[in-house]
């Protein structure tokens, strides 16, 4: 299994909305912590991308590029790129160009956007949410199959063989669906043959089972090998020596922001009760000592009949820069060899 970390670059966390830091000093913390993540091994690190003042991290694929020249192992990845929003075109030479300065560890993980920011300050119709993922990912796919492409659609001008360049170091490279909680999703990532990055940001792991069937069931039908199928989880944790240092650390950052996001989507505030609940044993996050986040991720390996990736959304406790140090060693060097060959599949999953 590998384990990873995604960032936001949030740029408030438990501070009751003070900045307490500057942007610039927010973007070299950010870079430090990819450096820890690779030095620590860990597999992956993830930049979102969100368009709005609490987040630093509107072009990932910079920051990506950055981090590309302070490490050597770590696979570097977007997590997730808002493509509906964008042009599939000069992603697809971002990420490329990416691939060439990290000499082959660029992923790329795709997806409409939770946060629909990126729409109105692009100029495109939330109307058509879904049918501009559609069309853009069809041309992402075929750039990355072919240097030429002739292709035509409703949202971009046409393509009539330019050559799109340059070209990744990987012979393939990596595209990952992001998925929340629509079926359909599910069901196009499978018949696509994509590996899934499934979102949990609350309630329970488990219940996520029928959807991951579901994406396991179109891709087999579809022709993959079962194999191919990966499943990847981005989860909401952070580590510390002990469970109650984690939740110390953790809990005014994920209060501040969810709160925030609340208040805009009619949501009612964060409660540490409610907190309480989600770090628990069957909760989703993964905020804990090493011995119980290992622990969930293991059960939430068995629920799922076998995950391939998890990555830990950390970071609402950036505002403590210490401690997200400490959690990414602790990821790398308690968490990550306890987790072991275990969790890389299920009872019904090839190995």
């Amino acid at each position: 299994m590998e384990i990873g970390i995604d960032s936001f670059a949030a740029t408030a966390t438990g501070t009751n909305g003070q900045i307490a830091i500057s942007d610039a000093d927010r973007m070299a913390f950010l870079l430090d912590e990819v450096e820890a993540a690779d030095q620590a091994g860990l597999d992956v690190f993830g930049i979102g991308e969100h368009h709005r003042s609490d987040y630093i991290d509107s072009a990932p694929a910079v920051i990506l590029a950055a981090a590309a020249a302070r490490t050597s192992s770590i696979r570097l990845t977007s997590a997730v790129t808002v493509l509906s929003a964008a042009d599939p075109v000069r992603v697809f030479q971002e990420f490329a160009t990416l691939d060439l300065i990290s000499r082959g560890r660029a992923e790329i993980v795709v997806g409409r956007g939770s946060s629909i920011e990126a729409y109105p300050l692009f100029g495109f119709d939330l109307n058509d949410y879904d049918a501009l993922f559609v069309e853009k990912l069809d041309l992402l796919l075929a750039l990355r199959e072919s240097t030429h492409v002739t292709w035509s659609g409703q949202f971009r001008a046409p393509l009539s063989g330019q050559g799109v360049f340059p070209r990744p170091q990987q012979e393939t490279l990596p595209i990952w669906l992001g998925v929340g909680g629509t079926p359909q999703s599910f069901a196009r990532a499978g018949a696509l043959g994509l590996p899934l990055m499934v979102a949990i940001i609350g309630g329970e792991i488990r219940r996520f089972r029928p959807l991951i069937d579901l994406y396991r069931k179109a891709g087999q039908q579809a022709g993959h090998a079962p194999e191919s199928l990966k499943v990847g989880l981005h989860l909401v944790g952070f580590v510390a020596d002990t469970a109650q240092e984690a939740n110390e650390a953790f809990f005014p950052g994920w209060q501040e922001m969810s709160t925030k996001v609340g208040r805009e989507r009619g949501w009612p505030a964060a409660t540490r009760a409610q907190f309480d609940e989600l770090v628990g044993p069957r909760g989703a996050f993964l905020v804990g000592d090493p011995k119980s986040v290992v622990a969930k991720i293991r059960q939430a390996a068995e629920d799922l009949d076998g995950i391939d990736r998890v990555t830990f959304q950390m970071s609402s406790a950036a505002g403590n820069q210490r401690a997200m140090i400490r959690s990414i060693e602790l990821l790398g060097r308690e968490v990550r060899p306890r987790v072991g060959d275990g969790a890389l599949s299920g009872p019904n999953r090839a190995t």
